[in-house]
């Protein structure tokens, strides 16, 4: 992984943070920008929305405060390609005109700087990252962004501390009067209805994700309208109700059917529903389908390499190379 020149990366944060802070406890600058921008995301296709900004890039001089938001936007894209060195480069890039920019612009720098590190298996070195944007948001009312921060720390920080930050992040997405903030709330009780699955505490899990559903409906998104209904049967799996499971992972493969799409998480789940009921040849060709969905996406292969490894045996999928 690209190392950031001469200084590292707290103290870069920290110098902007003590710096700007004093001075910024008003309205987060360019906030109809940045709407307009995140309204060009589609994180489901990075690469199409790492054109797309550069396309909005050449619109903005050097320099520009939006030309530096924009840059962000292409490393977080090339973050979801997993192009961690590319990512690095182009905040490196942004790092280097951060002196005496909107508040708005370094938190979102070091949003997108922690969110690389976290993605390329660093989380240890994202997390100072994303306290202090939550720190230099807050500074600057910047309710959005301020909620962002917190969620990823709820991602990204030692696991006995991620509910709290996702509970901190959740009292400020409710307490929230804006629309955009309150867009928050869906991902939210997705992220802590999943701690508390990690937990086994599926009961709970099945609580917040089932209040996850109707704040994606709100936001009119069908793909997190499918993932929210996707987690609610997840969790009905664990607590036993395998005829409700079943029938929603069905429907969503028909969804995904009528889009010309496959989802290898909803082949995954209808094995482990057969598997549940006891019924291992049921299981076994959905185990092939989600092992050959899921195995494509490299970001699987190299952080569940376990979790293949067990479809492919389910599905009874011979992954060993063949001898010359």
């Amino acid at each position: 992984m690209q190392r950031i020149p001469q200084r590292t990366v707290a103290a870069i944060a920290l110098a902007m943070t003590l710096a700007t802070c004093p001075m910024t406890a008003r309205p987060a600058e360019n906030s109809n920008f940045a709407v307009e921008l995140d309204g060009r995301w589609n994180y489901d296709r990075p690469a199409e929305s790492e054109q797309r900004f550069r396309i909005e890039l050449a619109n903005w001089p050097q320099g520009d405060p939006r030309a530096l938001e924009v840059a962000t936007q292409i490393a977080r894209a090339q973050g979801l390609q997993r192009k961690f060195a590319d990512a690095h480069a182009t905040l490196d890039s942004v790092e280097k005109e951060l002196d005496g920019m909107p508040a708005h612009v370094r938190v979102r720098y070091l949003l997108e700087r922690g969110r690389t590190f976290n993605s390329g298996g660093a989380p240890e070195r994202a997390v100072p990252l994303f306290a202090l944007a939550l720190a230099l948001a807050d500074c600057a009312n910047d309710s959005f962004y301020a909620i962002d921060a917190a969620h990823m720390l709820g991602i990204a920080a030692p696991a006995t501390e991620r509910l709290d930050w996702n509970m901190k992040a959740l009292a400020m997405a409710e307490k929230a009067s804006d629309a955009r903030s309150k867009r928050w709330l869906g991902p939210l009780y997705n992220n802590i209805g999943y701690t508390f699955q990690e937990r086994g505490d599926f009961a709970t899990a099945l609580v917040y994700y089932r209040k996850a559903l109707p704040a994606y409906e709100a936001r009119g998104e069908p793909g997190g309208i499918r993932n929210a209904k996707w987690m609610i049967a997840r969790a009905q799996r664990s607590l036993g109700e395998l005829d409700p499971a079943e029938k929603t992972q069905r429907e969503l493969m028909a969804e995904y059917d009528r889009l010309g799409e496959q989802d290898g998480y909803v082949y995954e789940e209808l094995a482990e529903i057969a598997l549940a009921r006891g019924d291992a040849a049921a299981a076994r060709p959905w185990a092939a389908k989600a092992w050959s969905a899921l195995a494509a996406d490299e970001g699987m292969r190299e952080s569940e390499p376990a979790r293949l490894a067990r479809l492919a045996k389910l599905g009874g999928i011979d992954t060993k190379p063949a001898r010359p």
